[in-house]
């Protein structure tokens, strides 16, 4: 017989039969709802990234014109002409680069399409300077735009005005009125006048000009002097419309222009969330710091494509955790936005090579940016060796064409002209590509950069 159980032991036992209360745990609705949260706002930021980045990346048509109402309405009514009623034109569009002149186009041509009256079968060329280098190259883009390649097949022509004329003859059916509209783009237009007796813009200027297949010629360029680079011939057929796109606004419009840029549009999805983010970005352009790094911008480059630039990597921070641009995103995207990439070079160079170009600054300043060869930058190296010959190992000779070899090859140093196979190295003329004070902020910057050079760097010429 066992003892019966003391009323404590009971008590403990009944205790430890007893559920004990655990800790509360969030309920699995309320973790379905901050994972649902999580999921909605990483799919905001994710179609505030692509939505943005078209925009700045794309010449993308749906954003709106800055300051080119009246250009806009000069070129759809010209390109209306051509659609609706069959008429041919030529016309340039002229502008800095970064003015907006392919998005001009790229809107015109987007609420041409949309236009009720338009006819769907306009067909489209774009040609581009610098990738169809002569006319050979360019018909064979024409044929291939155009879907020809069946029709013109094993067939020889005499001449490229043969050939084209054969090209658009396919596209006609019946009189001018019912062809097919043609648009010919051509982009860095002043390329195309530096082919072989300028036949490519004769032919087309002709084409625009006689009364067969509706054409139309849109040149875009940024020389302003583009019209006396034309042949006579090529000039005569020319209508010599032109459009001038000049960033004429002021820096109250270039602040208007930052916020429509990343402003999200009103479809948006997830509308709690793009009115916090529109309403973020009123208050960043009433910041002052935002507004100094924009007015730096705005004397720097007027161009909205510098613009993008900043915006792009100011956008590149945005992540979940961090949902909203703030002033700091924008200071930092200036940072790397004004980074100069030269001086980024020189912090990857060895001493040897850095004491070259210390050497090529100074010859620059005795001899008031004359051209120097490497025996002048040898013997001013020698010359600072000599001074400081216990601080500084003294290289051979062909050590240090070496590096100066390299130099050239990541083009910090650059030959007058091309060098002939029968010069010697070491008397070739050469101009240095870096200013004084670029070199003079990378030494500041130069990891572990002996004293001795950076006095060397930043002394007087008296011991020359």
């Amino acid at each position: 017989m066992r003892p019966p159980a003391r009323p404590s032991a009971a008590r403990a036992v009944a205790s430890l039969r007893e559920p004990r209360m655990q800790p509360m745990k969030p309920s699995a609705m309320s973790k379905r709802k901050l994972k649902e949260s999580s999921a909605e706002s990483a799919e905001s930021i994710s179609q505030v990234q692509k939505i943005l980045r078209e925009r700045f990346c794309h010449h993308c048509a749906a954003g709106k014109l800055f300051g080119m109402e009246q250009q806009y309405r000069h070129l759809l009514e010209l390109l209306k002409r051509t659609t609706v009623h069959g008429e041919s034109n030529s016309a340039l569009i002229i502008g800095p680069r970064g003015s907006g002149k392919t998005t001009l186009l790229n809107h015109v041509l987007k609420d041409l399409r949309e236009m009720k009256e338009v006819r769907e079968d306009l067909l489209e060329v774009h040609l581009n300077g610098l990738l169809q280098t002569n006319d050979k190259v360019a018909l064979k883009e024409i044929t291939r735009q155009l879907q020809l390649e069946n029709v013109v097949g094993d067939k020889v022509f005499g001449s490229f005005a043969e050939n084209l004329a054969f090209l658009l003859e396919a596209l006609r059916k019946g009189n001018r009125t019912s062809s097919c509209p043609i648009l010919f783009v051509l982009d860095e237009f002043d390329l195309f006048v530096h082919h072989k007796n300028q036949t490519l813009l004769y032919n087309l200027f002709d084409i625009s000009q006689s009364a067969q297949t509706p054409v139309t010629v849109i040149g875009l360029t940024c020389r302003q002097d583009i019209l006396e680079l034309l042949e006579k011939r090529v000039k005569s057929r020319f209508s010599h419309r032109q459009i001038y796109l000049m960033n004429s606004f002021d820096f109250k419009q270039y602040i208007k222009i930052f916020k429509k840029q990343l402003s999200l549009p009103a479809e948006f999805p997830d509308e709690s969330f793009a009115e916090k983010w529109n309403n973020n970005i009123q208050h960043l352009s009433e910041d002052k710091t935002v507004q100094d790094v924009l007015q730096n911008l705005f004397h720097h480059s007027k161009d909205l494509r510098s613009l993008h630039l900043l915006l792009m990597l100011a956008v590149s921070a945005v992540t979940v955790h961090h949902p909203l641009l703030t002033a700091a995103d924008l200071q930092e995207a200036s940072r790397q936005h004004s980074t100069d990439s030269k001086a980024n070079i020189v912090h990857g160079l060895s001493v040897l090579e850095i004491c070259l170009i210390i050497a090529m600054k100074h010859l620059n300043e005795v001899y008031d940016g004359e051209p120097f060869n490497f025996q002048m930058v040898y013997n001013e190296f020698q010359k600072f060796i000599q001074r400081k010959a216990h601080s500084m190992y003294n290289f051979e000779k062909p050590v240090v064409m070496k590096a100066f070899e390299h130099l050239l090859q990541l083009e910090l140093v650059q030959p007058l002209e091309r060098p002939s196979a029968r010069a010697q190295r070491e008397y070739v003329l050469m101009k240095l590509l870096l200013d004084s004070s670029q070199i003079m902020d990378a030494l500041q910057v130069y990891p572990n950069c002996p004293t001795d050079v950076k006095q060397w760097a930043a002394s007087s010429l008296s011991w020359l």
